[in-house]
């Protein structure tokens, strides 16, 4: 057996893993997996599929895939850059010499621009004879003065009219203002803020669990900053993620489970990866690689 596949599989039995386990993390076919550890790569489809699953792997067990790839390349089946060689290779007498025809245009160019500027300013002294020309219209004219004066009063009759107009224009402002501050305001709706518990380790010493209240929503969301395995399950062990697999950095996984009453959320490595309940941050209670989350939800009623 070689180096490299003996130390991915002991990364991979301290994990806990079986081939199939890691087959289903990894998405790689069992009889590849066998083969890396065998060191046995004439199976694979080519060399390029080599590295990529042996990065996938190393990942998937918790290793840096960057240095194993460093640390063993010398087990590994070697690429050739064609490009790089033949680039390397190239005569002189066939590279491209720069063209002189930019220099040559060079005048041409500024002449151009200098006709435009001058265009342009032509334009502007044009524009500002013809608005120094225009009439400005006197708004104090006495043609444009309105006929803003109160009339007089005539008679008394005329007086006391207004005079009991504007009493029951002041008694209604009065009836609006009370009102005004009578009125409950209906929209306001007192908010009821959700809790999280602290979290309680279980025995197994890989299981902390916590209990959601006060929502009426269970909205679970993880961003993920590094390789990471998540799985979602209900309280019958049931997958409830779509895409159980290895989550990469920039990643984001969500998921609605309002019509749960328990999940339960496996992270292969923590440290990686944050979760959100209906967009409140979830403290770990341990710190700890691998871990199983679970929230039971108590629903508001």
């Amino acid at each position: 057996m070689a180096e490299l596949g003996t130390r991915l599989k002991e990364a991979r039995l301290s994990k806990g893993y079986s081939l199939d386990d890691l087959q289903e993390i990894t998405k790689i076919q069992k009889r590849y997996l066998v083969g890396i550890e065998e060191g046995n790569y004439s199976i694979m489809p080519g060399s390029f599929y080599v590295r990529a699953f042996i990065k996938q792997y190393a990942e998937a067990v918790g290793l840096n895939a960057e240095d194993i790839l460093e640390t063993y390349k010398s087990e590994l089946p070697g690429t050739q850059n064609e490009q790089v060689s033949q680039s390397m290779t190239q005569s002189p007498s066939r590279r491209k010499v720069p063209s002189n025809k930019m220099m040559e245009a060079m005048p041409k160019i500024i002449v151009g621009l200098f006709i435009i500027v001058i265009i342009v300013a032509i334009w502007v002294l044009w524009q500002s004879k013809n608005n120094a020309g225009t009439p400005v219209i006197d708004d104090t004219s006495p043609e444009m003065e309105y006929d803003t004066k109160v009339k007089p009063i005539d008679s008394e009759k005329d007086k006391e009219e207004q005079d009991k107009k504007e009493q029951e224009n002041a008694n209604k402002d009065d009836l609006k203002g009370d009102s005004k501050e009578e009125t409950p305001d209906e929209n306001k709706v007192e908010e009821v803020k959700q809790t999280i518990s602290t979290g309680t380790i279980e025995a197994d010493g890989a299981t902390t669990s916590y209990t959601l209240t006060g929502s009426e929503t269970f909205k679970v969301r993880i961003e993920v900053a590094g390789p990471t395995f998540i799985g979602i399950r209900n309280q019958q062990q049931q997958e409830l993620l779509s895409d159980t697999r290895v989550y990469n950095a920039g990643e984001v996984v969500e998921f609605d489970a309002t019509a749960q009453n328990y999940a339960r959320i496996r992270l292969g490595n923590s440290t990686q990866a944050k979760i959100y309940i209906n967009d409140e941050l979830l403290t770990y209670a341990q710190q700890i690689v691998t871990q199983n989350i679970v929230i039971n939800f108590n629903k508001e009623q």
